[in-house]
């Protein structure tokens, strides 16, 4: 990696620090914001949470041709712009139509600069470094969400709504924050892609390109495995879980704020930790084993309600599977976004991107409605084996993936040391230059 190269990304690392930083602000109180404090109601609130993940649904098919394209550092900057606009709006919104139409663009935004940080991510690495680039994005993104959370607590007054204006002005600068860091960024000029770069007809942003994704089997296995992950561990956090913690196991709602607190310092505290140990593994035995720390934390959940042992059990039970959901989230942040990268040609990084993230947005839709209708239903002893499944599902569908990836894939530190992911050519309306 150039000096160049090492200066991009930490500006772009530091520029989603903000970014988790401000979303920490808003996040944990926006249902409260909605319902209580603009006084919209219970149904406006869910409306809303729902609208995040329908814009993103709307949006995602489409960025990954503008990234091919355009290049992600100009999509990462409107996305984060657009997510300022949304995030103050929501603010200042009073009235059920504008905060509908104000989440819509905060998740269209958000939606957009995911993938574009990716891209950036892989085109400032190399397959040597990229683990630790990933991963290094997602402690850095969890340390800001959790301090922007306490930080948040501190100052919010669900009597006052100035407070949660307030807040939501902190979330819209640390976008903007997000934006003048990427925009700053240069690279360094590189090689021309080997693959073709698209032309504006080109197969890869249109119907061509999801068909040339769709043949790519290891591709369409490494979603099908990213989906059950989701939908088995983030899916889950606020609807099934977090049901069966209170209802089930008798937690407390404060005790559950210290398990989802036990899950960001797992995650905070072993990342680095964890990295050093399965960089050098092959990343489909690195998933599977992901799969049988889920399956033990989902064990430990339904002890937590379904095995005599009084409170004092359930509530250890409990924030021991929101940790060791924790572990296996710093386990997979080295390991899967750098295999969406290796397995993307080059010209389509960003379509392969989108592509993962759509894939983690549908489970992370999918995932509380099913955990919520379980639960609702009172079928939380099916609910538990259910997961338990899907969790032994992941260790399967990556051994079964495993076969299918070259030793570069698996394991690039096996192989001899390759070049960066290329920028693309200098005709790119992101601006390349030539580092001194």
């Amino acid at each position: 990696m150039t000096t160049a190269m090492g200066a991009a990304l930490r500006r772009i690392q530091l520029g989603n620090a903000l970014s988790a930083f401000g979303n920490g602000f808003t996040v944990p109180f926006l249902f409260v914001y909605v319902a209580r404090v603009r006084d919209l109601g219970a149904n406006t609130a869910g409306v809303v949470l729902a609208t995040f993940a329908v814009a993103a649904l709307a949006v995602l098919p489409f960025i990954g041709r503008l990234i091919d394209r355009r290049g992600p550092l100009s999509v990462a900057v409107a996305g984060a712009v657009a997510a300022a606009v949304g995030s103050m709006g929501l603010g200042l919104a009073a009235s059920e139509p504008l905060v509908i139409a104000a989440a819509g663009v905060l998740g269209a935004g958000i939606a957009a600069v995911q993938p574009a940080l990716a891209t950036l991510i892989v085109w400032c690495s190399t397959p040597v470094t990229r683990s630790r680039a990933f991963a290094t994005q997602f402690f850095l993104g969890n340390l800001g969400l959790g301090v922007g959370g306490l930080l948040g607590g501190l100052l919010v007054d669900t009597s006052a709504a100035s407070s949660f204006v307030r807040l939501f002005a902190i979330d819209a600068v640390m976008f903007l924050a997000l934006a003048a860091a990427v925009a700053t960024v240069r690279l360094e000029r590189t090689p021309v892609f080997d693959d073709p770069v698209p032309s504006a007809d080109g197969q890869l942003g249109g119907a061509g390109g999801w068909r040339a994704l769709l043949g790519n089997r290891a591709m369409v296995q490494l979603c099908v495995l990213g989906f059950t992950m989701f939908f088995a561990c983030y899916g889950q956090f606020e609807s099934g879980l977090s049901a069966f913690a209170v209802d089930v196991a008798r937690i407390s709602p404060s005790m559950l704020g210290v398990a989802l607190a036990a899950n960001t310092a797992a995650i905070v505290l072993a990342q680095f930790v964890v990295l050093k140990l399965v960089e050098r593994r092959r990343r489909s035995r690195v998933i599977a084993l992901v799969g049988l720390v889920w399956t033990v934390a989902w064990f430990a959940a339904g002890a937590a309600g379904l095995v005599p042992g009084g409170q004092a059990v359930g509530i250890t039970a409990i924030i021991s599977a929101y940790a060791l959901f924790g572990l296996g989230e710093a386990m997979l942040s080295p390991t899967v976004a750098p295999l969406v990268a290796d397995l993307a040609p080059a010209s389509a990084l960003g379509q392969y991107n989108s592509a993962f993230a759509l894939v983690k947005q549908l489970a992370l839709a999918v995932g509380p409605a099913v955990g919520g209708l379980m639960a609702g239903a009172g079928l939380y002893g099916a609910y538990i084996v259910a997961l338990i499944i899907c969790s032994l599902g992941i260790t399967a569908l990556a051994l079964r993936l495993g076969k299918r990836l070259t030793p570069q894939q698996d394991n690039p530190l096996r192989a001899i040391a390759g070049a960066a992911v290329p920028a693309p050519r200098a005709a790119s309306s992101d601006e390349v230059i030539t580092a001194a």
